[in-house]
C-alpha cells in the first residue's frame, strides 16, 4: 500500500476509534485523530497492536502529525488543540493529564498527556474479534475512571479559605499558591474586613467570582478578558483592590496599569494596584518594571507593603 494511502487510512480507522469511544461530533476530526495517533505512537505503517503509551505535549502531537502525516499546523493552533482535542479526551478517560507530576501548573510549558492503561488495551484490539468487549467494559466502567482520574487531579488542588468556613480549590503551582498567600496572609493584615470579588485561576479561568458585588460596582468579569489574579473590595474606604500574582509573568507595569484603568473604568470607587510576590528574589528580578502609583507585597516578608508612591509615605518612621 503507498504511504497515502496508508495515512488516509490511519486517519480514518483513528476517527472511527474516536466514534466508538463515544466522544462528541466535534471531536470527530482529523486534529483529534491526530493527537489520539501521537499519543499511542501509531505511525501509517504501524499496526493497532503495536501501539504505546508515551508521555507526549501538544507540540510533539503537532511534529508528529508532520512528520509522519505530513500536516502541518501552524504554532499558534496549540491552543486549540488543547482545548479542542485533548481536554475533551482527558474528561472521558482516554487520557491522563500529566500522569508523571500531577501538580505540575496548569499552564506549565511542560504539561504531557498518556493514554490511560485501560484506554491502550481496548485500542490495541481494535480490528480484532476482542475490541467491542473491551470497549464495552470501557465504556461501563468509564465514568468510573473519569472520576478516579478526577479525584487525583483534585488531590493536587491548592486549597484556598476565602471565609471562615468556606475553602475554594484552584490549580496547582507555584501562581495558585501565591494566590492563597495574598488572600489569606496579605489581605488580612493590610486590607481588613475586605471582601473577596474574585479569584482567577489558570485551569478554570476564575476560581471564585462574586457577581452580585461586581455588579454593583459597575463591572463584569469576562472570562476571556484580562482580569488581574484577585480582585477585592474595602468597603469603608471605598477601594477596589486589583492584585497580580507575579510568578512567571509580570507585575502591573506601565502598560497594565493602563489596561486596568480601563478594564475598570466604569467603576466609582477609587482602585489600588497591587503586585505580589513569592519572595525578595522575584520581586528583584520585576522591580524596574513596577509602575508608580502602585504597591508590592512580598509573601516571605508578609507584615510589609512596599509603596511606589512618589512622596506619599515620605517622612520619618514612627514606632
Amino acid at each position: 500500500m503507498k504511504i497515502d494511502e496508508q495515512i488516509k487510512q490511519k486517519l480514518e480507522e483513528a476517527i472511527d476509534i474516536l466514534k466508538k469511544f463515544g466522544m462528541p461530533s466535534t471531536q470527530q476530526n482529523e486534529r483529534t485523530a491526530y493527537c489520539l495517533l501521537s499519543l499511542l505512537n501509531v505511525t501509517p505503517e504501524k499496526e493497532w497492536k503495536n501501539a504505546e503509551n508515551p508521555l507526549v505535549g501538544i507540540t510533539p502531537m503537532m511534529t508528529f502529525a508532520k512528520e509522519y502525516y505530513n500536516k502541518e499546523y501552524a504554532p499558534n493552533t496549540r491552543e486549540t488543540f488543547r482545548r479542542f482535542s485533548t481536554h475533551q479526551m482527558v474528561q472521558a478517560g482516554i487520557v491522563l493529564y500529566n500522569p508523571d507530576k500531577p501538580d505540575r501548573p496548569v499552564n506549565s510549558p511542560n504539561a504531557v498527556y498518556q493514554i490511560s492503561p485501560k484506554a491502550l488495551e481496548v485500542i490495541k484490539a481494535y480490528k480484532t474479534s476482542a475490541f467491542d468487549t473491551l470497549l464495552a467494559d470501557f465504556i461501563k466502567n468509564q465514568s468510573t475512571l473519569s472520576a478516579q482520574y478526577a479525584h487525583e487531579r483534585e488531590m493536587n488542588m491548592v486549597s484556598v479559605k476565602i471565609k471562615k468556613n468556606h475553602s475554594i480549590q484552584i490549580s496547582p503551582g507555584k501562581h495558585s499558591e501565591l494566590i492563597r498567600d495574598i488572600i489569606e496572609q496579605m489581605a488580612p493584615r493590610f486590607l481588613p474586613n475586605s471582601t473577596l470579588i474574585y479569584v482567577g485561576d489558570t485551569g478554570e479561568k476564575w476560581g471564585y467570582y462574586d457577581q452580585e458585588l461586581a455588579g454593583n460596582l459597575l463591572f463584569n468579569v469576562q472570562q476571556h478578558g484580562k482580569m488581574p489574579d484577585v480582585i477585592l473590595y474595602v468597603e469603608n474606604k471605598k477601594w477596589l483592590v486589583l492584585v497580580e500574582s507575579v510568578t512567571s509573568h509580570g507585575p502591573v507595569d506601565s502598560k497594565r496599569y493602563i489596561e486596568l484603568e480601563e478594564l475598570f473604568s466604569n467603576v466609582n470607587v477609587d482602585k489600588v494596584y497591587i503586585s505580589a510576590f513569592p519572595d525578595k528574589k522575584t520581586f528583584t528580578h520585576y522591580a524596574q518594571e513596577i509602575a508608580w502609583e502602585t504597591e508590592a507585597w512580598i509573601a516571605d516578608n508578609p507584615t510589609h507593603m512596599i509603596h511606589f508612591n512618589g512622596d506619599k509615605f515620605i517622612g520619618p518612621h514612627k514606632k
